[in-house]
């Protein structure tokens, strides 16, 4: 019995973290780095990685900072999660692509999560990509340097969402 409890539990949280995940990713153009990843006068937030990378990306536009409350997959300041969290989109991304997607969706732009150390953030992108591996229709592109993880939409071209990561190399 406990055996099939376990299972049950297993296969429900993998399922919960498939819907959670803002759909999904692929492992395309995943790649790491750990640098460090806060200046030694302020730490890196999502709000200050998002500010440094609209900087270098014009069509991408703030869509949302997530809280413990509206965190849709539960996982903000949880032990190992990331600590902040925001949603952007993309104007390169057509509407019509992304008709039926809710705010804040990884398919209308992207968005970025940092998390208390590398070896968090990058077991994140490796969790999202191993729920989704088998599902084309949940990909995303995710971009793990130090403890941020870049997640862009599938809808991006390559070299299109291959910006984000050039962006996320000057974060430090």
């Amino acid at each position: 019995m406990n055996k099939t409890l376990a299972s049950a539990a297993l296969a429900t949280a993998l399922l919960t973290g498939l819907t959670a995940c803002s759909n999904g990713t692929s492992n395309s153009g995943s790649g790491s780095s750990q640098k460090p990843s806060a200046t030694a006068s302020k730490p890196l937030t999502a709000s200050t990685a998002f500010a440094s990378i609209s900087g270098k990306i014009s069509s991408a536009k703030l869509s949302g900072t997530v809280t413990a409350e509206n965190d849709p997959n539960h996982l903000l300041g949880r032990p190992n999660q990331y600590t902040s969290k925001v949603t952007f989109t993309d104007s390169r991304i057509k509407a019509a692509d992304v008709a039926g997607t809710e705010k804040g969706d990884v398919e209308r732009g992207g968005a970025i999560e940092v998390f208390g150390s590398p070896a968090d953030a990058a077991a994140r992108a490796k969790y999202i990509q191993a729920v989704t591996k088998a599902m084309p229709a949940l990909t995303e592109y995710d971009y793990v340097n130090g403890t941020v993880v870049i997640r862009v939409s599938h809808y991006l071209t390559p070299a299109q969402a291959a910006s984000y990561k050039t962006a996320a190399a000057h974060l430090s």
